[in-house]
């Protein structure tokens, strides 16, 4: 994710990166190409006149924006539910290692539930997408630990129940008071709330038929559009098809972009940076140094903390 100061608004005018335009750059050269084309034989296709006007563009351009509108709309909303849904995994994970380190008789011990709650983020991440979490698991755990995740299909879950198993090791050796218990649940099973709100949202796009029929008008308007136009404003038409064809085919990029928020796509939501904030905040409750800078650091210009 792209996080940066609002820069000059003549700067924005030629901004790069995150703008979608490397994206559909393509698709909008040769819809102005045929546009010009279409302009210099002044509408004429094989020496007949297609008799179009700017009346039903005006009519079909209404509607297509707002499937457009309602497409975007669906993918802010998933963009923003898997933001919301990080930001409960460093809020909770927070308040099991607070509730770690002042309710069990022994701090110590806090550690261990410390670096699965770590390991857990870590793997979430790596499973949304698609990644192998080895190296980081070695990094946070234990052998024994790792020998058991190997084998795991959902190392997220799985991780899960292996804080499940430290409380209750706490509880059978007395540094956990039983009554206390049900107070440590209850952010456990936030996690597991956030856990599977994220796997939802990763194993669920918007249906299919969206995207095909959106797709479809987009680009029989874009094609069509110099027919309607050049008769009444003449070689201004290919202007007036790149403006339209860019902001069609930009929002139609960007909604497929952030459907998708898990990915690795400028606008695509930045999980390396929001993971190390969660380790990082974490050690600095158990009181131990930061974490060096993670090889998968997000590029330059992204989310921080």
């Amino acid at each position: 994710m792209i996080v940066r100061p609002r820069p000059h608004w003549l700067r924005m005018l030629f901004v790069w990166r995150g703008s979608v335009l490397s994206d559909i750059a393509p698709q909008l050269v040769w819809t102005t190409a045929f546009a010009v084309l279409v302009t210099v034989l002044h509408g004429r296709l094989f020496q007949w006149k297609v008799p179009l006007n700017f009346v039903p563009f005006s009519l079909i351009g209404l509607t297509l924006a707002i499937f457009l509108g309602f497409r975007n709309s669906t993918s802010y909303s998933r963009f923003w539910e898997a933001r919301t849904l990080w930001g409960t995994l460093l809020n909770e994970t927070r308040v099991l290692v607070r509730q770690a380190l002042t309710l069990t008789e022994d701090p110590a011990e806090a550690r261990t539930a410390a670096m699965r709650l770590i390991a857990f983020v870590h793997a979430l991440r790596h499973q949304l997408r698609g990644t192998d979490p080895a190296a980081d698991m070695a990094r946070l755990l234990p052998e024994e630990d790792c020998a058991r995740l190997r084998t795991a299909r959902f190392k997220p879950a799985m991780l899960l129940l292996m804080m499940g198993e430290w409380m209750r090791e706490q509880r059978r050796q007395g540094r956990l008071e039983p009554s206390l218990v049900q107070a440590m649940e209850l952010p456990l099973g936030r996690l597991t709330d956030a856990l599977g709100g994220c796997e939802r949202i990763a194993s669920t796009p918007i249906p299919f038929t969206y995207s095909v029929i959106i797709h479809r008008t987009i680009y029989l308007y874009c094609v069509l559009l110099p027919f309607g136009l050049v008769d009444a404003i003449g070689p201004m038409t290919p202007v007036v098809v790149a403006f339209v064809a860019y902001t069609f085919f930009a929002l139609e990029a960007l909604g497929a972009e952030i459907e998708e928020p898990f990915g690795t796509q400028p606008n695509d939501l930045a999980l390396d940076a929001m993971s190390r904030t969660i380790e990082s905040t974490l050690r600095e409750m158990l009181g131990e140094p930061q974490p060096a800078a993670s090889a998968e650091a997000e590029p330059a210009g992204f989310l921080q903390t």
